[in-house]
């Protein structure tokens, strides 16, 4: 189950993803990334997993976001630039859509080198407020996850778990799973406890993940 936000925080979120959101940079290597800037949330998550139409629908954009059927698509660190000057409790936002990690149609060699970048990104950006981790709701956490929280828990980053497609399994079974995953992530300890459930298809849990971000800025300002 998703938390309850306050009433201001969705609204809030609702202006800010309302606004106008940009594609501003790509990062093919840590040595190419831009300046920081502002605060930075980041989405990790296995390929395939639903990042990209995540972030279009977060954004209100049907292409902001390239999405693929193909995983392993997106091959680089991408960055997007939101409204400037929402209100003065905000501070100012970028969306980093990253590349995905475990299984992608490409070769070895490429889907080292991602993977190179993801972990020296998470482990080096010190305007990264938190990861958002992508788990598909059917499925649960896999092997390729597990390294990506231990880099997290010993990079000290923030990061809080969004489930992607719920709209895709039935109430009783997304909550077993849910339960499943709350109790693993005890283990590590930059975890945020809440989790989300999303769904980019019907919109379902957007404006939750909206008045988190809100909520994330507000605490780091």
């Amino acid at each position: 189950m998703n938390t309850e936000f306050d009433p201001d925080l969705i609204e809030t979120g609702r202006k800010l993803f309302a606004g106008d959101w940009q594609f501003m940079w790509a990062s093919p290597s840590i040595e190419t990334l831009p300046p920081m800037q502002g605060l930075e949330v980041a989405f990790a998550g296995r390929s395939n997993v639903g990042k990209s139409s995540l972030i279009n629908a977060l954004t209100n954009r049907n292409s902001l976001a390239r999405t693929s059927h193909t995983p392993g698509r997106t091959q680089e660190l991408i960055f997007f630039e939101g409204p400037k000057g929402l209100d003065e409790k905000t501070p100012d936002l970028r969306l980093v859509d990253m590349p995905g990690y475990g299984y992608a149609s490409a070769p070895k060699t490429k889907v080292a080198s991602w993977t190179t970048l993801i972990h020296q990104f998470l482990l080096g950006r010190a305007n990264l407020a938190r990861v958002y981790v992508l788990i598909d709701s059917r499925h649960g956490f896999k092997e390729a996850d597990d390294e990506v929280l231990k880099t997290l828990d010993r990079a000290a980053v923030s990061y809080q778990i969004v489930l992607t497609k719920a709209d895709q399994v039935k109430k009783s079974e997304l909550d077993e799973t849910m339960a499943k995953m709350a109790e693993k992530l005890r283990k590590h300890p930059a975890a945020y406890p809440d989790m989300l459930a999303t769904s980019s298809r019907t919109g379902g849990g957007m404006a939750e993940l909206r008045a988190a971000m809100v909520k994330l800025l507000r605490e780091r300002a």
